[in-house]
């Protein structure tokens, strides 16, 4: 599924994998969200509610531009460095072009909406 982000007045495509953690994200959507950053690696935002991880690998190990579902804390990461091996982690997706990345890093609260694209 394809998905646009709009990160502070900047629109950002991505695309969702078919899983079912992605498709629970999705049936969220339109969906605002004030990310937070997080170990200068990520944003973090919460969702509404917690999302479906039916036949979810036990750990992941995130790249740059993935779109995540963090498991044990219940919340979304959107991460714009590599980050670590991390047992729980859901990846949703990944950003279409690498090079948007540095909108997600930029400092303080970071607000992005998130929509399906027709």
């Amino acid at each position: 599924m394809d998905i646009r982000l709009t990160i502070d007045g900047h629109g950002v495509d991505a695309t969702l994998n078919d899983s079912a953690t992605a498709r629970d994200f999705a049936a969220l959507l339109p969906l605002t969200l004030r990310m937070a950053d997080f170990h200068h690696t990520e944003r973090i935002a919460d969702p509404p509610r917690r999302l479906d991880t039916s036949g979810a690998p036990e750990a992941s190990e995130p790249k740059a531009g993935d779109l995540a579902y963090y498991a044990p804390w219940g919340n979304l990461a959107f991460f714009y460095r590599d980050g670590e091996h991390s047992p729980g982690l859901v990846i949703l997706g990944r950003l279409d072009d690498i090079g948007d990345t540095g909108r997600l890093a930029s400092a303080g609260r970071v607000r992005v909406r998130v929509e399906s694209v027709s």
